[in-house]
């Protein structure tokens, strides 16, 4: 990922969160760690990613604190990845990315993965955001305030 301007420096949120995150192979990665991957030939194979690539995504998610690497739990010599708490908060994200692609590029009745609940074998359904007083979060109901702009959200 060298090569390319950081934006570790830039006051947006998301922007600071793209540039960690948004490349498809890391995002893939913590997709298959919460599916639970563990060891580097595993992402490789579910992945089909160049050893190379995969060995640099898994560094620095490691070195960011989102995966945590580990001795195997089957005591062999191997390492396994984990997903650390910061790791775990990627969670909504995938599922809000899972969530718009139902939506937007799969035809009607066309096959793909489904999330559900493990306790009932159920279809997680309609993941919303919500105001503390339960109303649903929508575009046209938020703005944000820019830095320099005034007051900042809490």
């Amino acid at each position: 990922m060298a090569g390319r301007k950081s934006l570790r420096e830039e006051p947006c949120p998301v922007a600071r969160s793209v540039d960690l995150v948004g490349d498809r192979w890391a995002l893939l990665i913590v997709r298959d760690a919460f599916d639970g991957v563990r060891r580097f030939g595993d992402f490789q194979r579910s992945l089909g990613v160049a050893r190379n690539i995969l060995t640099d995504r898994l560094r620095l998610l490691v070195e960011e604190g989102i995966l945590a690497s580990q001795p195997a739990s089957d005591g062999s010599a191997y390492q396994e990845y984990v997903l650390t708490p910061k790791g775990e908060d990627l969670f909504g994200v995938v599922v809000a990315l899972r969530r718009w692609g139902e939506r937007h590029l799969f035809a009607r009745g066309e096959p793909h993965s489904v999330l559900v609940d493990r306790a009932t074998g159920r279809k997680v359904e309609g993941v919303a955001l919500r105001t503390p007083d339960g109303r649903e979060v929508k575009p046209e109901r938020t703005a944000v305030r820019k830095v320099g702009s005034g007051r900042q959200a809490s």
